[in-house]
């Protein structure tokens, strides 16, 4: 298993996840190669019963709650920072309009409670299968799926309606 291509494959999917989770560019980038680190270190144990795109971010979730662990710390920091841009060219009043509900989902997305927030981020933004999700979290599917289904009719009610399942 080179690391140097999973590196290459993986790494920009990885990042994106983390940060979802940590809302800190620097620690999110520090936490991906920590992925890929802990990857390299412990590449005997992958059996491949599982993507290797599921095994790194099984590793980069442990990696992200070890982090908060340490902090002392279980809390998710909001996703979206002002001083962040949105990477899409728009005209000036729908760029604005774009950057206002991109803001008013990652808010409405740090104020579930985290096991939504991970089903929601794993499922509905990074597009994990069920099953797949259920190995990265350790959960079994029924839970998966109920907290995806709670965790989307709660980000409608904060969203005022606005989000689909």
């Amino acid at each position: 298993m080179p690391i140097a291509r999973m590196y290459e494959e993986y790494s920009e999917a990885m990042y994106q996840f983390i940060y979802f989770l940590v809302g800190d560019e620097e620690l999110a980038k520090g936490l991906t190669q920590e992925t890929f680190v802990e990857a390299w270190k412990n590449h005997a144990s992958f059996r491949r019963d599982a993507s290797e795109k599921t095994w790194l971010t099984k590793i980069a979730r442990n990696l992200v709650y070890d982090h908060f662990k340490r902090k002392k710390v279980l809390k998710f920091i909001p996703f979206l920072q002002e001083h962040e841009q949105i990477e899409v060219t728009y005209v000036p009043e729908k760029w604005l309009q774009a950057k206002d509900e991109h803001y008013r989902l990652y808010e409405a997305l740090g104020k579930l409670p985290h096991h939504y927030r991970e089903a929601i981020v794993l499922r509905k933004i990074e597009g994990f299968s069920i099953k797949e999700s259920a190995e990265i979290l350790g959960w079994n599917e029924a839970k998966v799926r109920n907290s995806l289904e709670r965790g989307v009719k709660k980000l409608s009610e904060l969203l005022g309606g606005d989000a689909d399942a």
